[in-house]
């Protein structure tokens, strides 16, 4: 992919050279252009950006819903726990007296409604710091490693090769268990996350660098006198940009799943924040007698990972021209076929 985005990029400054308009706007008008009419070509993409809208929109309202409820997520409420059904609480869904929606956690009695939506807020707020954390150190220093000296793209290089070689949730597991408690746990998840799995964008980055460096504008920026930075900044990044925000858009479900994984371990979101981690933890000795205790979270997880995923795939490939055109013809050749069946029924009939 990378390859042809920047032969793209180069043929677009050409035509932009020759033409005479300004190099710059052409190819991020023209790319931008491209991908909302691949984009939009993509049901199942179309699809899963509607959900992660959805979902975003209910962790940014989890107050507001919460207060449509009466409940908060981190009350404690040991008078609904009945001891005579074995700690599990009553009502329709677990709850009591139709005021907890989706009932309480049967250790607490905290309202479960109100910890699932708030648990959108805090897995998607980790997830997504958490990839822009990833990304500003791994495009920093890919770029560093790619236009430094000999010495300084070794160093880089070496460096990248480490933090890719470790086990990210050992490593996880190890620095969450010596941080003190006092430390704002959904924070320290983010750094985390962040500090240990920068490694493979840094690759990606550095080698498309290498290749977008060679091009005559950036050759011919150089030539004029501009910084390293400047000619990052100017030149560099629109040809990065394709492959970066593919890499992030699939870098969101991955953080989602380590954050649940670490908070279901004990080590990441702590008690009474919520997490759907932390919830499906909760939920191991209660389900068999409430199976919505890790149903509920459990699908959130799902459709939320599932969703991402669905949406990066297709942001890969409305921003991959290869695969794009393989779409197209594959689409049209189901067309073609279709047509011919019906040419075909029609005659005989």
């Amino acid at each position: 992919m990378s390859e042809t985005v920047t032969k793209a990029a180069a043929e677009a400054v050409v035509a932009a050279q020759v033409t005479g308009t300004d190099p710059a706007s052409v190819p991020a008008t023209t790319g931008a252009r491209q991908f909302r009419r691949r984009l939009r070509t993509q049901r199942a993409a179309l699809v899963a950006a509607c959900v992660v809208a959805l979902l975003v929109l209910v962790a940014l309202a989890a107050p507001l819903l919460t207060a449509l409820e009466g409940q908060d997520p981190t009350t404690y409420h040991p008078s609904l726990i009945d001891s005579a059904r074995g700690g599990v609480p009553v009502g329709p869904l677990g709850g009591a007296d139709g005021d907890h929606w989706l009932g309480v956690e049967p250790q607490t009695g905290r309202d479960l409604f109100a910890r699932l939506v708030y648990g959108a807020r805090v897995s998607l707020g980790v997830a997504l710091a958490a990839t822009v954390f990833q990304v500003a150190i791994g495009v920093t220093m890919g770029i560093a490693a790619a236009l430094g000296r000999r010495w300084v793209d070794q160093l880089l290089s070496r460096i990248t090769d480490v933090f890719v070689a470790l086990p990210l949730m050992i490593m996880s597991l190890a620095l969450l268990a010596i941080v003190p408690a006092s430390f704002p746990r959904p924070v320290l998840v983010t750094l985390v996350i962040g500090l240990l799995s920068w490694g493979n964008i840094a690759k990606v980055v550095r080698a498309q660098t290498l290749t977008l460096k060679e091009l005559d504008h950036v050759s011919a920026a150089r030539l004029s006198g501009w910084g390293p930075w400047r000619i990052a900044r100017r030149e560099l990044l629109p040809g990065l940009a394709a492959p970066v925000i593919t890499y992030a858009a699939l870098l969101v479900p991955q953080n989602i799943t380590v954050e649940a994984a670490l908070s279901f371990l004990g080590v990441g979101v702590k008690p009474p924040t919520p997490s759907w981690g932390q919830m499906l933890t909760a939920a191991d000795v209660w389900y068999q007698a409430a199976p919505q205790y890790l149903l509920l979270p459990a699908g959130a997880l799902f459709v939320t990972v599932l969703a991402l995923t669905v949406l990066g795939d297709g942001v890969r490939t409305a921003l991959d021209p290869r695969a794009a055109s393989r779409l197209r013809v594959g689409t049209g050749r189901r067309r073609e076929n279709k047509a011919a069946a019906a040419a075909e029924q029609g005659v005989s009939s």
